[in-house]
């Protein structure tokens, strides 16, 4: 039988009054996670912002979003982790209808071809 693996998107919220280093140690520990248990297509650290609305009276946390492939275990489990771990404040793990991985080659792709035809303008342009 064929394994499934299909592409999620995870953003948590880390609780950053207990400081920088506590903050990262968190962002580290899921991360290192993720890493271990899938395959990471992207991490983007948004860092600290400004939350719509407080949570537990705090108004800022420390945005993260991770973009992974993995069994359809994993998830639950991290879910899990999650709620079990009290520096963070939310959190939401989301299946993607597509692949991820492909998604973002293409968008390299498409980024490469546009700085080629900048470069190849700006040679015209110099001559």
């Amino acid at each position: 039988m064929e394994k499934v693996i299909n592409s999620y998107e995870c953003l948590f919220i880390v609780d950053v009054t207990a400081g920088d280093a506590v903050t990262e140690a968190t962002v580290n520990k899921f991360t290192s996670l993720v890493e271990a248990n899938a395959e990471v297509v992207d991490v983007a650290k948004w860092g600290k912002r400004r939350l719509a609305y407080p949570i537990n009276d705090m108004p800022e946390g420390y945005y993260v979003v991770v973009t992974f492939k993995s069994a359809p275990e994993f998830p639950g489990e991290m879910d899990r982790l999650f709620n079990i771990d009290e520096t963070i404040m939310r959190s939401m793990i989301v299946k993607l209808d597509y692949d991820a991985a492909e998604k973002k080659a293409a968008k390299l792709a498409a980024q490469a071809t546009e700085t080629a035809e900048e470069a190849a303008t700006e040679a015209v342009d110099a001559e």
